[in-house]
């Protein structure tokens, strides 16, 4: 028996879900709800086991991002789809980053639905053609338009020197260091891609390629912190 969970703000939505998976042999919906944080709630005051597959909504009316509730879903020990209209490909992408095992369109007949929970709760990653093609044509999530000097200091930044390190390696003042790493924390909140820490800039960099062209920087990181 495949344990489900549906987590959707719009109750029609769960409903529907909920009867396709109840005319489906093998699935139980354990759990129906409007946000990840009442599905953990529930979880911890004796819902048992995780469930085997979540089916969750893109966004959320509780101001939570998807990235948020992907990564709280996925290590609590459940595999994700995301079930979405298909006007939001940078989301998307945020949340197949985050661990989402494929996305299902809204506008899907529910049997899809059904074959994509079939196909996770097997362990499967969905096929998601025609999302990748909406996310390469999202130009302003795909590209944060950062210069080359950008690159260069955030390459470095990633790879693990300290911002000190980054300029003296470059041969700039530590100043101008330090407001290329703004610079570029600005560029990607205004993509909708938000680095407040070193971590996340690690993310956007391997997300955007910048540290495949560091080679041995996580080594002469090490060397030099």
């Amino acid at each position: 028996m495949t344990r489900i969970a549906l987590i959707d703000d719009h109750e029609s939505v769960r409903l529907g879900l909920e009867a396709a998976c109840a005319r489906s042999d093998g699935k139980q919906v354990v759990f129906s709800g409007s946000s990840v944080i009442e599905y953990l709630r529930w979880r911890r005051t004796g819902g048992g086991a995780p469930a085997d597959v979540v089916v969750l909504d893109l966004t959320l009316g509780d101001g939570t991002t998807v990235s948020e509730n992907v990564t709280r879903l996925v290590s609590d020990g459940s595999s994700v789809i995301i079930h979405s209209v298909a006007d939001r490909p940078a989301a998307v992408r945020e949340a197949l980053t985050s661990g989402a095992a494929g996305v299902v369109s809204k506008a899907s007949p529910i049997d899809d639905v059904i074959g994509a929970i079939r196909a996770v709760a097997r362990g499967e990653l969905l096929n998601n053609v025609e999302w990748a093609s909406a996310i390469d044509g999202d130009r302003d999530f795909a590209d944060a338009q950062l210069s080359a000097r950008e690159r260069d200091v955030l390459r470095l930044y990633a790879a693990g020197l300290p911002l000190k390190a980054v300029a003296d390696r470059l041969g700039i003042a530590y100043s101008t260091a330090k407001e290329n790493i703004t610079r570029v924390r600005v560029k990607y909140v205004e993509v909708g891609r938000p680095a407040p820490t070193k971590v996340d800039l690690m993310r956007r960099a391997l997300e955007d390629g910048i540290l495949a062209e560091a080679g041995t920087n996580s080594a002469e990181a090490a060397r030099e912190r």
